[in-house]
């Protein structure tokens, strides 16, 4: 009786087993090239069972036992476009043929394994982009198309909205110059990043000054790729990482036009135009901006002129030839800058009138790609700058009333550079996991002449020395050389795991030769002692930098932990070596920078619903180059010093996170979207290993513990509606962390809040754009400036208002 029971009992379980058993079939198939020939050794994935096979050498797959329902099927070769399809299982085996293509250098596609995860317009990098590596790196892309913002500006609050760790300087309200720095360094012209525009340099020196005096329209671009501290074993000896500009690509028809007219607050003019196309085998695109204003504050006048142009080529499947050329100029009338509480009392107000500042940018670039097969390819890239960057200007301190019998200071850089940067990329198998090997190597030689003299009396900009023969501050050239080379590659343990080993070697030459006078003068200005003192000096250094990255990736799961320690290097540039301003001094004997990076994150994504990434990260700088204040023993004047001040650690919580609520009530298919993202970060960086008591363990300068944006979006058809704000907590400005200093050069720079609102609307060919920035005219700064723009406090710009009209035929 006990045993018939049993029976009855475990039979449902019997029916149920069966009844599975029929409902489970086959999946199978043949993959072939474009050429129908059949493919061994392709990925066949079914996304949703996390089940991978390969194909044989006929290149035929088989599932087995697959229960019914719908699959993802992803096939996966590198060197090929992933193919991915829906698939139904039901009663009867199915049988799915896939045709793989292979990738062309006409699409700039890239090489991957895991399809990049796309959310609401911020990304990350694939593993391999092109010729470069960045598996298990923290990285970021803006895709420039999702931006609502005021793009003409190029307004980096917007654009960078969803970057995490972001510290912005906002002295410039026409976007002239981008200045950005991440996890606690100096946002002063994006110099602690190696800045770049399709693979290229476009600082002054990416050496010895690497500033950026030029910044790409956002108009113009496509999208934004930033990776953080890792990227110094393939992209040099910066603490900050890269920031790359990618433009945009003429269309697939033969010609196209697009043009976008902004008019806004305090006389904003712009003007952008482009053209572009595909003829046969050859891509073009080109654009030309004009760019004129007023500004917020008086003696802000403005006008700016770019433009940019591009052919590539490819004769052949395997090859694709480029050539680019960029031209920018821009002349900029600057206010100068205000003690606190001038500040306080009217920040619109200017105390200099005489102060000019002009640009000129000419880059140059040839670019070569060639595929030896689907799994080896090659890119090299020729590149070049002839630049000029001029500064008049009356740069004593505010307590100095401004007047036309005093000649103003001038200096004049001419920047003489180019390079060479090659980078060949190998897919290979290894116990029969995919791995991918990199190498290359880097040649730069680098020019800078530098003068600093007497410039007019007058008002005008007039960029002319009084005495180009003899002049009275000094006059230097700054010759360069730097050779590298580098190699990373990707290891596959498993289908979820990889380790990225790397190496970078340096061999950098840094040169000045010049002079430089000693001076004193009276309260009249005449000259009652002179000195010239001949320089030259020479430094030549070598040394290896080592990283390691992981990666995990759960395939079931949709989510990758990543994780990696970069070693890095700064050197000094040619303002540490000799400039005369009467707000800072520095060490003759300031020594290079060394540290290294580390990260430790978590990304992912839920369809097109959630996005997210939450890192921490630990920065370690040796001999880090700050500011102290110090006291002239003759004039009893407070001045800043520059120097190795100290080593330091920066220590800090990295998150973003981005959520759709339409699509999370309503399903993935919803076509309005209603999203609102958080982009919060912790830092904590502090002077660490020093005897000097006034600065131990205290915050390293342009700091804030905390910066904090947010944003809501709303898109249905063809309206885009956007709210944004932002919060950055308080930073010092010096070593010494001082609240207050008479000169306003150094001191607190006090929390701030913006918001912004800003929408769009597209119909036809036609898109109109509008919006408010600084929506409830706060008064806040960023920056304190010891020297040009300033000196003392540049405040930022109160509520604005544009409208942009943009036509696409």
């Amino acid at each position: 009786m006990n045993y018939r029971r049993n029976i009855f009992s475990i039979l449902p379980i019997f029916l149920l087993l069966f009844a599975a058993s029929l409902s489970a079939q086959t999946l199978s198939g043949i993959v072939r090239d474009a050429e129908n020939k059949p493919m061994p050794k392709v990925q066949m994935i079914i996304k949703e069972k996390n089940l991978r096979e390969k194909t044989a050498a006929d290149g035929s797959y088989i599932f087995k036992n697959i229960p019914a329902g719908k699959y993802t099927l992803i096939a996966f070769k590198t060197g090929f476009k992933t193919e991915s399809q829906t698939v139904e299982i039901g009663e009867n085996d199915l049988k799915i043929d896939v045709i793989l293509k292979e990738i062309s250098y006409e699409t700039d596609e890239v090489v991957v394994e895991r399809e990049r995860q796309k959310t609401l317009g911020i990304a990350h990098l694939n593993s391999v982009e092109g010729t470069a590596i960045y598996e298990g790196k923290k990285s970021e892309i803006v895709d420039i198309s999702q931006v609502t913002g005021n793009l003409a500006t190029n307004n980096a609050r917007q654009v960078f909205a969803k970057v995490a760790g972001l510290n912005i300087w906002e002295s410039d309200g026409a976007g002239m110059q981008l200045g950005i720095g991440g996890r606690g360094l100096s946002p002063n012209r994006s110099s602690n990043f190696n800045t770049r525009q399709n693979g290229y340099d476009i600082s002054a020196d990416a050496l010895g000054y690497p500033e950026s005096y030029y910044t790409p329209p956002v108009e113009a671009l496509e999208r934004i790729e930033v990776v953080r501290g890792a990227s110094s074993l393939q992209y040099g000896t910066q603490f900050g990482g890269i920031v790359n500009f990618v433009f945009k690509k003429g269309e697939e028809k033969p010609f196209g036009v697009n043009t976008r007219q902004t008019v806004g607050s305090f006389g904003l003019l712009t003007s952008f135009n482009s053209i572009g196309g595909t003829i046969g085998n050859t891509n073009y695109y080109a654009f030309y901006q004009h760019k004129q204003g007023g500004g917020w504050r008086p003696n802000s006048d403005f006008a700016t002129h770019t433009a940019f142009a591009s052919v590539n080529f490819a004769p052949t499947d395997f090859l694709k030839i480029g050539a680019e050329y960029t031209f920018m100029t821009y002349n900029a009338q600057q206010p100068g800058g205000l003690t606190d509480r001038a500040f306080d009392t009217n920040a619109r107000v200017s105390t200099r009138k005489r102060n000019w500042f002009k640009v000129d940018w000419n880059l140059a670039a040839l670019t070569l790609d060639y595929k030896f097969s689907n799994d080896t390819k090659l890119n090299s890239r020729m590149f070049g700058l002839i630049a000029e960057r001029d500064a008049l200007g009356f740069m004593e301190k505010l307590n100095v009333a401004d007047s036309v019998i005093f000649n103003r200071d001038l200096l004049k850089d001419k920047f003489r550079n180019w390079g060479n940067e090659t980078r060949l990329l190998h897919n290979y198998e290894l116990f029969e996991n995919p791995a991918i090997f990199l190498v290359g190597t880097r040649y730069y030689n680098g020019f800078t002449d530098r003068k600093q003299g007497n410039g007019t009396a007058g008002s005008d900009a007039n960029y002319s020395y009084l005495n180009p023969d003899n002049l009275e501050h000094s006059d230097y050239d700054f010759p360069s050389q730097n050779f590298s080379a580098f190699t990373e590659n990707i290891f596959n343990l498993s289908e979820e795991w990889s380790i990225t080993p790397g190496a970078r070697f340096e061999w950098i030459s840094t040169n000045s030769e010049g002079y430089y006078k000693e001076r004193n003068t009276d309260f009249a200005g005449n000259v009652i002692f002179e000195q010239k003192i001949n320089e030259e000096k020479s430094r030549d250094r070598s040394l290896v930098l080592f990283g390691l990255g992981t990666s995990f990736r759960p395939n079931s799961l949709g989510f990758e932990t990543y994780a990696n320690i970069s070693q890095n290097y700064r050197s000094i540039n040619f303002n540490d070596l000799r400039i005369v301003n009467p707000n800072f001094k520095v060490d003759e004997n300031i020594r290079d920078e060394r540290g290294y990076n580390a990260d430790l994150g978590i990304r992912g994504s839920f369809k097109n619903i959630l996005n997210y990434d939450i890192s921490a990260f630990y920065l370690a700088y040796q001999d880090r180059i700050g500011s102290v204040l110090k006291t002239d023993e003759t004039s009893f004047i407070i001045y800043r010093y520059r120097t190795n001040v100290a080593d330091s650690r920066n220590i800090g919580v990295e998150t973003f996170a981005e959520l759709d609520f339409l699509k999370l009530f309503c399903g993935e298919e919803c076509p309005e979207q209603l999203s609102v993202f958080s982009n919060l970060t912790w830092l904590d960086a502090r002077y660490i290993n020093t005897e000097n008591t006034a600065i131990k363990n205290k915050k390293v300068e342009l700091v804030p513990d905390f910066l904090f944006k947010s944003g809501l979006t709303f898109k249905t058809g063809g309206l885009n509606l956007s709210y944004q704000f932002t919060y950055t907590s308080e930073q010092f400005t010096d070593a010494t962390n001082a609240r207050y200093t008479a000169s306003a050069v150094d001191g607190i720079v006090p929390a701030y809040f913006v918001m912004d609102i800003s929408g769009s609307y597209a119909f036809s060919f036609l898109k109109i754009e509008a919006g408010v920035n600084n929506l409830m005219d706060e008064r806040y700064f960023t920056r304190r400036a010891s020297g040009y723009p300033g000196p003392g406090i540049i405040p930022s710009d109160g509520r604005s208002f544009y409208a942009t009209l943009q036509a696409t035929f």
